[in-house]
């Protein structure tokens, strides 16, 4: 099992701590709905150094990337952050990850925790262009600083404004004293805030220097249950769960980050697929009656037919209701769809609606 650098803190803030993607991590302080809620209205912090991180540099870095992701990075500028995905051969998904233009030469990408040998592998058969390629996670800590007051919180640490900084922009600066800190307005708790990376041997400085900023916003640790609570009612996928290597985006609901101005990894099939049109589709639905939807139970209509399946489900914080993601066929894709799951061999009701569940 592996630890990130500040796996000591976590237990000692009295963390409830459980393997994840081979790490020890923190996943509640005092409680989902309660950490849940610190994000929602305010601000809490997630260690998130599970992540991978790679650095691509060189002439062709642009043109690895673009022959492996989904997404357009000729788009990219320097200090823009991408959201992709790394399509597979078969019309499924490798990962989702971001993308990070540093300058025009040099990129940085971050990928789940679980996938990361995978993805470095998969990247790295395509590389017959000598792009020079720095696998950087197991020196890497992260930390997610979300919540509306995020900026308030942080903004004594660093002489970036950070309440000017852009949805998916990043900057390189100096925070709590430490130079070379990349600062990165995203997240996926749908509440806003930050992301920073720094080197491991900074982890304790930085985390206390967070806390002791924050103080006056009240700002909390958060574990990675509500992390899981908060992006499921934002509707976004977690690798693993809504979308892997059998899912293609396109059946994700992933055709905004899926361009077919260029030619990538299996993108004349996925490129068929959208325009034959898809046989099934994830889909958000919230129970009518009472019951918590779970990943891999079934889908029915009402003469009790499999539809489908759930792919994430929970009783949302914030929206005190049961909600979930799940794969349909096309014919109850539609927004207002009554449809049932099987829970313990009893069909529930629930109805299809629009992403995100929270508005």
């Amino acid at each position: 099992m592996n630890n990130t650098a500040l796996t000591e803190k976590h237990i000692a803030l009295g963390a409830k701590m459980v393997p994840f993607a081979g790490y020890n991590m923190p996943v509640t302080y005092e409680g989902i709905n309660a950490e849940h809620a610190t994000v929602r209205n305010g601000v809490g912090v997630f260690d998130v150094s599970h992540m991978g991180e790679f650095i691509l540099k060189g002439e062709n870095a642009l043109d690895l990337i673009q022959r492996v992701t989904s997404n357009d990075a000729s788009k990219l500028y320097d200090g823009k952050v991408q959201y992709s995905c790394l399509p597979n051969q078969d019309g499924g998904i490798v990962d989702d990850l971001l993308v990070y233009r540093i300058d025009e030469k040099t990129y940085m990408l971050v990928v789940n925790a679980s996938n990361i040998e995978k993805d470095w592998n998969w990247i790295q058969q395509f590389n017959t262009r000598d792009v020079e390629m720095h696998n950087i996670s197991d020196q890497t800590s992260l930390l997610a600083i979300q919540g509306p007051k995020a900026a308030d919180a942080l903004q004594t640490l660093t002489d970036v404004d950070l309440a000017s900084m852009e949805y998916y922009t990043f900057v390189k600066g100096t925070f709590a004293g430490v130079d070379n800190v990349v600062i990165s307005a995203t997240g996926y708790t749908g509440a806003g805030g930050f992301e920073i990376y720094f080197e491991n041997e900074h982890a304790d400085k930085i985390w206390d220097a967070i806390f002791e900023a924050g103080k006056a916003q009240n700002i909390k640790p958060i574990g990675l249950g509500a992390r899981d609570t908060l992006r499921l009612e934002m509707g976004f996928c977690l690798y693993g769960n809504d979308i892997d290597d059998t899912t293609s985006p396109i059946e994700a609901g992933l055709g905004w980050i899926t361009k077919f101005s260029k030619s990538f990894t299996n993108s004349e099939a996925l490129q068929a697929q959208k325009e034959a049109g898809i046989q099934k589709k994830l889909v958000g639905f919230e129970m009518i009656d009472r019951g918590i939807p779970r990943h891999d139970y079934e889908i029915a209509d009402a003469e009790g037919n499999i539809i489908g399946k759930v792919t994430s489900g929970t009783q949302a914080p914030s929206l005190q209701k049961a909600i979930g993601m799940g794969y349909v066929t096309k014919d109850f894709s539609k927004e207002g769809t009554e449809i049932f799951i099987n829970i313990r061999n009893t069909p529930i009701k629930a109805k299809v609606v629009k992403f995100p569940f929270y508005k």
